[in-house]
């Protein structure tokens, strides 16, 4: 079976830019990464099939190096996406390296007269990229998307597919009988248009997953400070001080109020006051575990549960707070204020949440009216 290649071509183009146009609105909606490098990959592979359609022409001596180049950018921008979705940088000198060999090794082939200019490199750059953004997509966290196995499997099915035109290709060459049938640009356009649109409807429920997974996040978090709030806190923490009481595993809880926030209000303003917030809850952030559980209490009263801390442990954290909170260097023309704390631990009697709330808060209470700025530990139940 022979196909038109010219045909496929220019179909794969307008399949390309009714994605692009698509994706587009989607990502100016949601301002999705993973969507604006899916659109960076579209445009690459339509500009990249143009290119190509000028094979045959006086123009091809640019048009067809352009288009090797511009597909592997595709390759490689879908990786770009992929790696977006685990939160890990762009791999920018690896794309600049696939595409700098490409263009240099597509040039050194003739390319106005062999239309398979680069072809080896092409091919395995292709495969890599795809290859690449396989892996990527399959070790995304399984919570976050329950679409990503499948757009893994249909990039993986398509590095698979590169990978066998690399392999024919490198034992017959681009005239074989086996790769012109199987392997040729014919097949492949047909292979991408196919996982093109394939792709695009589960690109479509990643999307939305991407959506609610941020509305949830921002849900979950403390506008002003970016920690966890009240009722988020609460919820997590009553999970862990279950799961920690079943493995008779210790806990500590504190509580933490600024002191004398309100003069900071009345003489700087309320815009010093949200700073002062903001330089505590980084200090917390900077001073706990990834473990740790902190979230704005209400007002300027913060709370964090330390899973596997002692009362002596937590009043150390309680220290190193203090200091980094004295080391922020972005408000200097504002008097920090000092902080108090209240501390208890599951080691002296109290369990569940409420009981560590309310012993806490008799502390904090205690280190208010013995003049602030200082940490009280909760007394041990009798």
């Amino acid at each position: 079976m022979v196909l038109d290649i010219t045909t496929l071509r220019v179909a794969l183009g307008v399949v390309a830019l009714t994605l692009l146009l698509l994706f587009y609105a989607s990502f100016r909606r949601t301002r999705s990464s993973y969507n604006g490098w899916w659109c960076i990959a579209l445009l690459f592979f339509l500009a990249g099939n143009l290119a190509f359609l000028l094979n045959g022409t006086p123009y091809q001596i640019w048009a067809n190096p352009s288009g090797n180049v511009l597909l592997v950018g595709g390759a490689f921008s879908v990786w770009t996406g992929a790696r977006s979705l685990r939160m890990l940088p762009p791999p920018r000198w690896q794309f600049a390296a696939a595409c700098g060999v490409t263009a240099l090794a597509s040039v050194l082939e003739s390319p106005g007269f062999n239309t398979w200019s680069g072809g080896l490199v092409y091919l395995g750059f292709m495969t890599l990229g795809i290859a690449l953004a396989c892996r990527d997509l399959w070790l995304l966290d399984s919570s976050y998307s329950h679409v990503h196995k499948s757009m893994a499997l249909a990039a993986g099915f398509l590095a698979a597919y590169y990978f066998c035109r690399l392999s024919v290709y490198l034992v017959e060459g681009p005239s074989g009988p086996n790769f012109r049938m199987y392997f040729g640009p014919s097949m492949a356009s047909l292979v991408t248009l196919i996982l093109l649109v394939a792709v695009s409807f589960s690109m479509t429920a990643l999307s939305n997953d991407q959506l609610i997974n941020r509305l949830s996040e921002r849900a979950a978090r403390d506008n002003l400070t970016g920690l966890l709030n009240r009722g988020t806190f609460m919820d997590l923490a009553t999970k862990e001080l279950e799961r920690l009481h079943a493995t008779s595993s210790v806990a500590s809880l504190i509580l933490a109020d600024l002191d004398h926030f309100k003069a900071i209000n009345d003489e700087f303003g309320h815009a010093a006051g949200d700073a002062a917030l903001q330089a505590f809850a980084a200090a917390c952030s900077e001073s706990v575990r990834s473990t740790d559980l902190v979230g704005r209490y209400g007002g300027e009263e913060f709370i964090l549960l330390l899973p596997g801390a002692s009362q002596e442990r937590a009043e150390s954290i309680a220290g190193d707070i203090n200091r980094s909170l004295a080391a922020s260097k972005n408000l200097d023309h504002i008097h920090l204020p000092t902080v108090s704390y209240g501390v208890t631990s599951t080691q002296f009697g109290a369990v569940d949440l409420t009981a560590m709330i309310a012993a806490a808060d008799t502390a904090l209470y205690q280190a208010k009216s013995l003049g602030r700025n200082r940490v009280v530990r909760a007394e041990p139940r009798a």
